[in-house]
């Protein structure tokens, strides 16, 4: 008899596993897949270790939350530097006096913001109704152009013009020549890969591979007295009030042979509409890594179908209002807890993830 059954073996169910044996409490986790770690897993394919379901940087601005994952793994120095690729023409990410200086040759950030206030007021957007109106609003046609809108239409399925303004709210735009994406203190990738951290924190946790918590869903929690459950929500209640969309992505990994620099960067985004994948993900370059070949994984966004691994909840009114549904049978049931990105239907960073097993994690043990 497990005191808990945990059902995903990704970073929220991994942590709370973690917690629980430390409290003397026995688990058991499960998942659906060959492998532990979630999305986060990493295989070490001609010694370069692979992200297998897209590029992983950790970054936070937490202390707690740093030390805590640097337990179980010494963090490079890494920092996410991405290139944006129109058509030929390379700038850098987030949108800064870099890609400012290449756009129009401006030099000074006092020219860089006339410039996108010209454009925003050209365009004359006061109250933006999608999300192409509500970027031009923000920084202007240009970047809009060339940065946002094949990305956006490719990353999303539909028309920028089809796309509720909400998602592009907040752009970062930066007037210095800083071309780190994060803002937070602290940011690296584990060095050896992102599988080891998992392993670290399920040494000694009994774990079965290759189970299907639905295929045999009163045999499992029979043997536990509670139930940890990172899977999608509206699956665990049989899509009583219908299917949460999500955005889903397919992977295309290739072993470069003939060359060890394919890129020179670990992350170039492909902003045209043209290209059918959104970034080229180089993986050596997370780990400086000097081997004589190169790995690189092009992605590409899809619709999501049921049994398709989703990566992206669409939160629209219509899906938000449905999770809510969801979210009042979770609450209703005693000896269950909802946790992940899935469960929550809520797009969350790995410190986030973490920072959420925790919470819970003093929640139930009274902490």
């Amino acid at each position: 008899m497990y005191d808990y059954l945990i059902v995903g073996a990704g970073l929220y169910g991994s942590v709370f596993a973690y917690e629980a044996k430390q409290r003397g409490k026995k688990c058991l986790i499960i998942d659906k897949r060959h492998h532990i770690g979630g999305n986060i897993y990493t295989e070490e394919i001609e010694g370069i270790n692979v992200h297998k379901y897209g590029a992983h940087i950790f970054h936070t601005n937490n202390k707690r939350i740093w030390d805590y994952v640097n337990r179980f793994a010494e963090f490079n120095r890494y920092t996410n530097s991405p290139v944006a690729n129109y058509k030929g023409e390379l700038y850098n990410l987030p949108f800064n006096m870099n890609t400012f200086n290449k756009l129009w040759g401006v030099i000074s950030p006092a020219e860089a913001m006339q410039k996108i206030e010209e454009q925003r007021n050209a365009a004359g957007i006061t109250d933006p109704k999608n999300l192409e109106e509500q970027a031009i609003s923000l920084v202007g046609t240009d970047i809009y152009e060339k940065l946002i809108k094949g990305y956006t239409e490719k990353q999303w399925g539909r028309p920028a013009k089809e796309l509720p303004a909400f998602i592009i709210k907040r752009l970062p735009v930066r007037f210095t020549y800083d071309n780190n994406y994060f803002n937070d203190r602290y940011q690296g990738i584990p060095i050896g890969g992102y599988t080891g951290i998992i392993e670290k924190m399920l040494e000694d946790i009994d774990i079965r591979l290759n189970v299907d918590f639905f295929e045999d869903r009163d045999e499992l929690t029979k043997i536990a007295k509670k139930v940890v459950y990172t899977g999608m929500i509206d699956q665990y209640f049989d899509y009583k009030f219908g299917v949460l969309k999500y955005r889903s992505l397919q992977f295309e990994t290739k072993v470069l042979d003939d060359t060890d620099n394919h890129q020179g960067n670990a992350v170039v985004n492909y902003t045209d509409r043209e290209t059918p994948y959104t970034r080229v993900i180089e993986h050596k370059h997370f780990e400086f890594g000097t081997q004589d070949k190169t790995i690189i994984t092009e992605e590409y966004p899809s619709e999501w179908e049921p049994g398709e691994e989703p990566y992206y909840p669409i939160n629209d009114d219509i899906n938000n209002d449905m999770f809510k549904k969801y979210k009042e049978l979770a609450d209703g049931e005693p000896n269950v807890i909802f946790g992940g990105r899935l469960a929550n239907y809520k797009y969350y960073d790995m410190h986030q993830v973490i920072g959420a097993a925790l919470v819970t994690v003093e929640k139930e043990f009274g902490e």
